[in-house]
């Protein structure tokens, strides 16, 4: 009988820029609607943050890049005018130029990151700038919030 053990090896999201960051996005008081994370350099399993800020989705996607792997953390307003409220996304990005190799070091530390930025009503997979958009978010966001009501005139 064959046995296989996978010797996974936790990866390090405790660094106090990225737990603020992540507080700050998700505080309805502030105006910082995006985080961004990678691995620190020279490093396969400590994150580090890239940037955060308020210029939503097209700011974050500034950051990104065909050798860019890393996780990005949203806030968007979901609703109509008469239910707005704050939803989160988590945007877990490998660019097309990543190694197969650093792709599956990515998924194997999700779990590790997932467990800091642990908040969110959808979570979206990306490889490249251009499938990231602010209405597929929209659309998915929308599909898992529940009940939709349209106003009666």
């Amino acid at each position: 009988m064959w046995s296989v053990h996978f010797n996974r090896k936790m990866s390090d999201c405790t660094a106090p820029e990225i737990a603020e960051a992540y507080e700050d996005v998700r505080n309805d008081r502030t105006e910082t609607n995006w985080m961004l994370i990678t691995y620190a350099d020279g490093s396969d399993n400590v994150w580090t943050l890239v940037g955060k800020g308020e210029g939503g989705l097209d700011e974050l996607k500034q950051n990104l890049s065909d050798d860019f792997r890393g996780f990005g953390y949203i806030r968007v307003i979901s609703g109509d005018e008469l239910s707005r409220r704050p939803k989160f996304v988590l945007i877990r990005y490998v660019g097309k130029s990543v190694s197969q190799f650093k792709k599956t070091k990515l998924t194997v530390h999700g779990g590790d990151v997932m467990r800091v930025l642990s908040q969110y009503a959808v979570s979206v997979d990306a490889d490249s700038i251009d499938e990231l958009t602010i209405e597929d978010i929209m659309d998915r966001v929308q599909k898992a919030g529940g009940a939709h009501y349209t106003r009666q005139e």
